[in-house]
């Protein structure tokens, strides 16, 4: 999905998340991957305004919806949602 493609910044808004310093997503096309600082990235697909990941995370989903410039997040496990985050582009395009 061509809005979503480009790489993003993550906040944490509420919920049970973790501080979310050095978190960006990576989404280019039907794919991308959520990165903690330097370690190696969570892949996930897209689907609509849904991020599905893959194994071993199967089950948690991020659900999207246009927010400003960006994106409000709702962090997904099996349908419930445990937390709430904002998405913010960092540069444009495919990663």
């Amino acid at each position: 999905m061509a809005e979503l493609d480009g790489l993003w910044d993550v906040r944490r808004v509420s919920g049970f998340l973790p501080p979310m310093v050095g978190v960006r997503k990576e989404i280019s096309g039907g794919k991308g991957l959520t990165k903690v600082g330097p370690l190696p990235g969570v892949p996930f697909d897209v689907v609509g305004l849904s991020l599905r990941y893959r194994a071993p995370f199967r089950g948690f989903v991020d659900e999207l919806e246009p927010q400003g410039d960006g994106f409000a997040g709702r962090a997904t496990f099996r349908g419930r949602v445990f937390g709430r985050f904002a998405m913010t582009r960092v540069h444009q395009g495919g990663t």
